[in-house]
């Protein structure tokens, strides 16, 4: 009985957030439906004794005052500390300097089709230092777009490989990467360096390769030739020096050198290194701009952190929690016993699990809420069934980000759709067929390095 409810609680959850029904609050109540029918059935509650308000049905809301401050003092400020740092740099110009410099090479190049698929190596390159989906996609539609599209390459292709230069949430500074690091119980620089970065790699060089056969195919058949050129972004060129482009660079300079890769005797965390980069850019704001002004402007950085607790950490408080009341109700327990005792090889459980996040994330227009929400389950479902939790993180976490860029309602495709004027539906036939390709190259590179 409580696994049917469980599943019906599923499936109600994933309706209201497929019909835009705010993400958190579906999550939230999701949770607590699973968690109150777990107390009333006496399959579990919420808190153990030692951290029990004393009445159990309390419990229900202390769990989330709980959970809710664990996350924001660990996970929460790393992820708060990068969503501020780069909302700074994005402030001084920092981020658009750098894009520039960075793009500036391709324009050496004549074939428009080789430097469409350069254009998308350099724009998921730039996604370690810009984690922002939709700010990089700005970027790129301002500096990008009008070189693909002076060479010759169709509007609706420049718009699909920009809207999929972040598909991979490559990085220490990604929200879902942080969050796959921590659940795996690794050091960020480790997941990134000693797994993301290799199947993030391969992968990223086939979605260029795809890109320039598909696009290529596109244009040829003159599919989306109805639509113009022209495009106007209404962006303001901020007057910031070349060298500032290194300044986006500092943090992950810092948390490589202060690791044990290099120098281990130090050691730096992430808000950390977020601090002291942005010190160093103020230093430079000053000299360049002046004290008053540098010192109010602080304030972005901390509007940036309120806003990645606003709009992400409590979506993975919320993603907690829900996580929280399938596993005190015991359906993770049911799925479990169910795949071991059907003798399911495990690379066909991860496959499976990649699937079931990929269709949610097209479904929720979402890379972070269906990867947040399944990521809290996975350090229990890898101890029962005896394999390391990267093995199933690292390929669910490409997988969100990749079947993302699938989604017509997702936030980086409506906006560089808008921004073109094209149809976000007319963007996903092109990006379809490249991220199809890549999710099965992902998770056939994670299984292969992880297993």
């Amino acid at each position: 009985m409580t696994t049917i409810f469980s599943l019906l609680v599923i499936v109600l959850i994933g309706y209201l957030i497929f019909k835009k029904y705010n993400a958190q609050a579906s999550l939230f109540f999701g949770g607590l439906l699973l968690l109150g029918a777990a107390i009333v059935t006496d399959n579990g509650v919420p808190l153990a004794e030692a951290k029990s308000s004393g009445s159990v049905m309390l419990d229900l809301f202390t769990f989330i005052k709980v959970t809710m401050s664990s996350t924001v003092a660990g996970l929460g400020l790393n992820i708060m500390a990068v969503a501020g740092f780069a909302k700074y740099m994005d402030h001084i110009g920092a981020s658009q300097v750098l894009v520039k410099v960075t793009l500036k090479p391709l324009q050496k190049f004549q074939s428009p089709y080789i430097v469409m698929a350069l254009g998308y190596l350099a724009g998921q390159m730039l996604n370690i230092f810009i984690p922002s989906a939709a700010g990089l996609g700005l970027l790129l539609m301002v500096t990008l777009y009008p070189v693909l599209t002076k060479l010759g390459v169709s509007k609706l292709s420049a718009v699909a490989v920009i809207a999929t230069s972040a598909c991979l949430d490559l990085g220490p500074a990604s929200g879902n990467s942080v969050m796959a690091a921590s659940n795996s119980g690794l050091e960020v620089t480790d997941y990134f360096m000693n797994y993301q970065f290799i199947v993030g790699g391969i992968t990223a060089v086939v979605i260029a390769v795809m890109h320039f056969f598909v696009q290529r195919y596109y244009d040829t058949k003159g599919h989306g030739a109805e639509y113009s050129q022209e495009v106007d972004v209404d962006v303001k060129d901020k007057a910031a020096p070349i060298w500032y482009s290194l300044l986006p660079l500092v943090p992950l300079a810092l948390i490589f050198t202060f690791s044990k890769m290099i120098m281990s005797s130090v050691k730096i965390d992430i808000p950390t290194a977020m601090f002291v980069s942005l010190t160093i850019a103020m230093v430079c704001e000053i000299a360049r701009q002046g004290a008053k002004d540098t010192m109010s402007s602080i304030l972005v950085f901390f509007d940036g952190m309120g806003n990645a607790f606003a709009r992400v950490i409590t979506l993975i408080v919320a993603g907690q929690v829900f996580a929280s009341g399938l596993k005190t109700i015991g359906i993770l327990e049911t799925a479990i016993n169910a795949a071991t005792s059907a003798s399911i090889p495990m690379a066909v459980l991860i496959i499976l699990m990649v699937v079931v996040i990929a269709l949610f994330s097209i479904l929720m227009g979402s890379g972070n809420a269906p990867f947040f929400s399944f990521a809290a389950l996975v350090p229990d479902i890898a101890a029962k069934v005896g394999v390391l939790p990267v093995a199933m993180l690292l390929p669910m976490q490409l997988g969100s980000g990749i079947a993302r860029s699938m989604s017509p309602i997702a936030g980086v495709i409506i906006g560089v759709a808008g921004i073109a004027g094209v149809s976000p539906f007319d963007i996903v036939k092109r990006t379809a067929p490249v991220m199809i390709v890549a999710l099965i190259v992902s998770t056939g590179t994670s299984i292969l390095l992880t297993l």
